[in-house]
């Protein structure tokens, strides 16, 4: 197999303004990509093309080689495909198990009638679907807060969560939207390794600002300024390209240095950032 998601010529506009211009990539079987760049330069408008929260204006989709039109949300459990988001979107309400549970539903067998009517064959589902989660969440570490509700942890651990809910369904491809913000560099070495170890099982895209994190993950890496393709390549190809410096408003991107946050103050009207945001 060449590539498990091929994008070709993807095109994203929102009231006349372009936030994806003619954008092509690849991701082959346990690849990681990187996808970098400044604010507001398209990088979670791509995720939400991928996931059918934006419809693009021109694109195509191959996926496992074999051309699709553009998946809705509903459809990407079935496809393999899951996402994290840059917030974290747990279920306040229900413990961390429950909400690593919701991320294994496709793995159910027994149907919404069998549940209602508590048959055995649903209580055997709960039974698995539970194991399963267990399993994920003692891979990273967070199998003591099974019991607990996402707002009684620390922020590092309820990343930690939100991870689990989607490596459960065990996805072809699982995409990451800035999993390390928010955490320390502990947290941080510590993605990585877990990262590194998905190869085997997934390929990744990496929507992340920690330069000096998606250097050291990430197989190739793609960057976008004002929803071009600038540059795409090793990781080494990429940090040595100008037009990354120039991107970056001469920010040199190497090991330990990171990009700014989404956080950063509103720009100025007219500046460079506001039309970028737009």
């Amino acid at each position: 197999m060449e590539s498990l998601l091929r994008i070709d010529g993807l095109e994203v506009s929102f009231g006349g303004l372009s936030a994806l211009d003619a954008v092509s990539l690849s991701v082959r079987p346990g690849e990681v990509l990187g996808v970098i760049g400044p604010n507001g330069a398209g990088k979670t408008t791509l995720f939400n093309a991928v996931c059918g929260f934006v419809r693009p204006a021109a694109g195509t989709l191959h996926w496992q080689d074999r051309a699709l039109p553009w998946p809705r949300p509903h459809q990407l459990a079935r496809l393999g495909i899951a996402r994290t988001l840059q917030g974290l979107g747990l279920f306040p309400r229900l413990t961390v198990l429950e909400n690593v549970m919701v991320g294994a539903t496709r793995h159910a067998r027994a149907g919404f009638a069998s549940a209602l009517l508590g048959l055995p064959r649903s209580d055997r589902d709960e039974r698995l679907l539970r194991h399963r989660s267990l399993a994920v969440l003692r891979e990273l570490g967070a199998e003591d807060a099974a019991g607990r509700l996402p707002g009684e942890l620390p922020y590092g651990v309820q990343k930690q969560v939100a991870l689990a809910r989607a490596l459960v369904g065990e996805p072809r491809l699982l995409l990451l939207d800035e999993p390390a913000s928010g955490l320390s560099e502990d947290g941080m070495r510590e993605l990585g390794e877990v990262i590194s170890g998905l190869r085997e099982r997934m390929s990744v895209i990496l929507v992340e600002h920690h330069m000096d994190l998606v250097m050291r993950v990430c197989d190739r890496v793609l960057v976008l300024d004002f929803g071009k393709v600038i540059a795409y390549g090793t990781p080494d190809e990429v940090r040595d390209d100008p037009l990354v410096t120039e991107a970056y408003l001469g920010d040199e991107v190497t090991e330990g240095t990171p990009a700014p946050a989404d956080t950063a103050a509103p720009a100025a009207p007219g500046s460079r950032e506001e039309s970028s945001r737009a």
